[in-house]
């Protein structure tokens, strides 16, 4: 029987614990039990952790042997321009399941404005979605999520970056991300803009920061469905 997996709040040589409510939906909603086993997930890898105690703010656990079969993590890192907060906690949540690495989020020209002021707050809730995501598809961390960002400062930061850089644009026609060779040993970034697509001219400075334009094809996205296949064809690339 395949354990579940946690990522560990707090860890030692050996021992972990979960606190707060991530440690409350352990002790209350699963009924866990002293002795009870599961794969718990620190810095340096995945081990098997045994109950040792158990509140509703903190459960703690002796680590065992360390678990094999972890994936290897690939750097991909998503920017993904801000949009209607319930569609972009799912490209979160999904892109999180697949195994993005980063997620930036982007205040770009046709980001709602009362989104945009909003997103600072919703940082910790994103971070949550990320994380109850990373345990169930069994990852040994979730993805970094970083505070919004306005694109022009973005780009900037951008430049010096030594990962392969894309940004989707549905008025890319020759160039498709399927076809496109991306490097592994830095990894990549891939950008995706917000409902409306991204304006020429913020196009035009992805493409002064070193930022290659693709297409995902003929068809138009929503920004949440964009986001899903366009880091899914670039993880497989990557791996």
């Amino acid at each position: 029987m395949t354990r579940r997996r946690w990522i560990a709040d707090e860890a030692s040589a050996n021992t972990a614990a979960l606190i707060g409510d991530h440690a409350a939906h352990l002790a209350r909603v699963l009924r866990a039990q002293v002795g009870q086993e599961f794969d718990i997930a620190v810095a340096d890898g995945v081990r098997r952790g045994t109950v040792l105690s158990i509140s509703p703010e903190r459960v703690e656990f002796a680590l065992g042997e360390e678990v094999s079969g972890v994936l290897r993590s690939v750097e991909l890192t998503l920017v993904l321009a801000i949009f209607k907060f319930d569609r972009m906690e799912w490209a979160i949540e999904k892109c999180t399941e697949i195994g993005v690495a980063r997620i930036v989020p982007l205040i770009a020209r046709r980001t709602d404005a009362h989104l945009a002021a909003a997103a600072m707050k919703r940082r910790q809730r994103w971070e949550r979605v990320a994380l109850s995501a990373a345990e169930q598809s069994r990852r040994a961390a979730p993805p970094e999520i970083l505070a919004p960002l306005p694109l022009r400062d973005f780009l900037i930061s951008s430049q010096s970056w030594p990962a392969a850089r894309i940004v989707l644009s549905e008025s890319e026609e020759e160039v498709r991300l399927r076809d496109v060779t991306l490097g592994t040993r830095d990894g990549a970034a891939l950008a995706v803009g917000p409902e409306g697509g991204w304006t020429s001219d913020e196009l035009a400075g992805f493409r002064d920061a070193g930022w290659k334009t693709v297409s995902l094809g003929p068809t138009i996205m929503r920004a949440e469905t964009a986001a899903i296949v366009g880091a899914a064809i670039a993880l497989d690339i990557l791996r």
